[in-house]
């Protein structure tokens, strides 16, 4: 590429090694978005080209880290989730689609419990904070804690809270270690969790950059029982929910029975289990007795 003349079209066909054509121009068109201000129209017009010279070396910059594989959101620093930009970085899990049908499927059940009062919720792993301050923002009545074991993670969840006015208490927890997870009974209405659902054994089949840049410390569950964060957060949930509390998951659809059978026995009923827009049984949903 001649440095000199940038183009849209210059800066789409580099990324064509690692995607399709369609998605190398829409990480492009984002990029020049989020991070320039440039809309459609301006990059139709050329006003790629007509960047100032820092600006245009910042861009050659980006571009050489999405070539490696880098993900678009740690290279701009931002994701987009449920109508709101949520700073990310390589500590936290880059917020998915799927996960924002979760956030929606929780909001759906507002009514349930009456919404004349506050709920009390609990995001359990929450990473960028993205379900918790979602879920805080369109509840505002709500009490809402988020829980993670990173300390990385955590600040940058209360930068996002900070950035977008939305009150979360954000707390460092082990939910495998049982002398730090133990809670009073009958704390919350809700919880929810999206935590290391992947088996080790589909490493094969993922992307290379989510292999090699998100942390896997939030992405694949322990080798043996690909359950075990399940069963954890189910334990407490158990006892830490109201009579009549929601507890809702995210799913790997690969354990999803074995998810909702392992609820079963430990006493939760109504059982629901949800597909995604792919059609993956991707969420979960359980009521406690």
């Amino acid at each position: 590429m001649n440095k000199g003349k940038m183009t849209y079209e210059a800066l789409w066909k580099r990324l064509t090694p690692l995607y399709e054509a369609g998605e190398a121009k829409a990480v492009v068109r984002w990029l020049l978005d989020v991070r320039f201000g440039l809309s459609m129209a301006d990059i139709l017009c050329d006003k790629v080209s007509e960047l100032p010279q820092a600006a245009q070396a910042e861009l050659e910059a980006m571009m050489a880290r999405l070539a490696e594989g880098e993900p678009v959101q740690y290279v701009v620093g931002l994701a987009d989730f449920c109508g709101r930009q949520f700073r990310v970085a390589p500590g936290v899990l880059i917020p998915r689609p799927e996960t924002a049908e979760l956030c929606q499927w929780v909001l759906e059940g507002r009514g349930e419990r009456g919404e004349a009062r506050g709920y009390t919720l609990l995001d359990i792993g929450t990473g960028s904070g993205c379900i918790a301050i979602t879920l805080a923002a369109e509840m505002p009545q709500a009490e809402v804690t988020g829980w993670d074991i990173s300390e990385v993670a955590l600040g940058i969840a209360r930068e996002n809270a900070e950035r977008l006015g939305v009150g979360v208490s954000f707390e460092q927890r082990d939910i495998l270690d049982s002398s730090r997870s133990t809670l009073h009974a009958s704390l919350y209405d809700i919880i929810v969790s999206n935590p290391p659902y992947i088996e080790p054994r589909e490493r094969e089949g993922m992307e290379r950059n989510v292999l090699d840049y998100e942390p896997h410390i939030a992405l694949f569950a322990p080798e043996g029982n690909p359950i075990l964060f399940y069963q954890r957060i189910a334990d407490l949930a158990v006892r830490a929910l109201k009579p009549g509390g929601s507890l809702y998951f995210e799913l790997n659809p690969l354990t999803a029975s074995s998810v909702g059978n392992y609820l079963t026995q430990i006493g939760f009923s109504r059982i629901e289990i949800r597909q995604d827009a792919f059609g993956k049984n991707r969420m979960l949903k359980a009521t406690k007795i």
